[in-house]
């Protein structure tokens, strides 16, 4: 009789063994997963929240807040500098993804096969990633300028212009211009490494066997690397439409959002009503609007990304 209720309790003694592992498995894991926990607490979830208060009140940058839902939204609509800047993000979105994505792409290609020299190529792509945002505005902005940049006595030098051109507060079309070429210098490199770990990631027996078949290099490309290459480009594009939508250091060092305010983006309307006209409920009210659209716009581009990828 007592075998039969050892017997018994055997299985019950195991699987209490069992939970007890989980359970100190699942404690050790909370343990560890703790610290990331509260820094994404106070330095996102927190703030978001502060944001999304600030943005129900009305509240000068000197004066108390006092409630004024839901007049902070209603308000941007009646704003025409909120209208131009957002075509012009997305038209400067739209623009500069297409454009850095074909050149990072182009450079992977060109550096993912292992041959004398090729370690010097994907340095040297790569390192303008190593000059801070700020200082490469900076650096291009002293570039091009019409008094003391080179760029344009070299091309007075080599005959293409006959006086000084200003780059970045001309014209519309060449301060966008001179924004966009910063851009794709700086992240052109950092693009192309990520998606050179993703061409590196697909196995070369893959490509052995296309050959066999006969499939040309065009064939390989679009049948083969382009579909196996998705889940990097798709991690690459979100990064560049988000970063395209967020843009603000270009433009405010570059341009200052002229001329005639034709390229000033959305993040630096909302800098300007925090800071110059001191309406924080109005730049939080912006900026939650933003963080919403910048939410529909990724879900979608994964979404789509990952049907065609399935």
């Amino acid at each position: 009789m007592s075998t039969v209720l050892e017997r018994t309790k055997a299985p019950a003694r195991e699987r209490a063994r069992t939970v007890g592992r989980r359970r100190r498995k699942g404690l050790v894991g909370a343990l560890y997963a703790a610290p990331t926990a509260v820094m994404v607490g106070l330095f996102f979830v927190v703030p978001l929240l502060l944001v999304v208060w600030m943005s129900l009140h009305r509240w000068p940058l000197l004066a108390p807040p006092t409630l004024n839902v839901p007049d902070n939204y209603t308000k941007i609509g009646d704003n025409q500098l909120v209208g131009s800047a957002v075509w012009f993000t997305v038209k400067y979105t739209v623009l500069l993804t297409v454009l850095l994505f074909g050149l990072a792409l182009g450079l992977a290609l060109l550096v993912q096969r292992r041959r004398r020299g090729v370690g010097f190529f994907r340095t040297a792509f790569f390192l303008p990633m190593a000059v801070g945002f700020a200082s490469a505005s900076l650096l291009f902005l002293g570039l091009l300028s019409d008094e003391i940049g080179p760029i344009n006595g070299f091309l007075r030098w080599l005959g293409v212009v006959d006086g000084y051109i200003s780059w970045t507060s001309g014209s519309g079309t060449s301060a966008l211009s001179s924004a966009m070429l910063l851009v794709l210098w700086r992240f052109a490199g950092f693009n192309m490494l990520i998606l050179l770990t993703g061409l590196q990631a697909i196995p070369l027996e893959i490509y052995e066997a296309a050959r066999i078949d006969g499939a040309g290099r065009w064939q390989i490309f679009r049948r083969v690397t382009l579909p196996l290459l998705r889940p990097t480009i798709a991690l690459v594009l979100t990064m560049m439409t988000t970063g395209s939508l967020l843009a603000f250091d270009q433009f405010w060092i570059l341009t200052r959002g002229g001329p005639d305010n034709t390229t000033t983006s959305l993040v630096m309307v909302i800098y300007r009503e925090a800071f110059i006209k001191l309406d924080l409920g109005s730049a939080a009210a912006i900026s939650v609007a933003l963080l919403v659209a910048l939410v529909v716009v990724n879900v979608v581009q994964l979404g789509v990304l990952r049907r065609r990828s399935s």
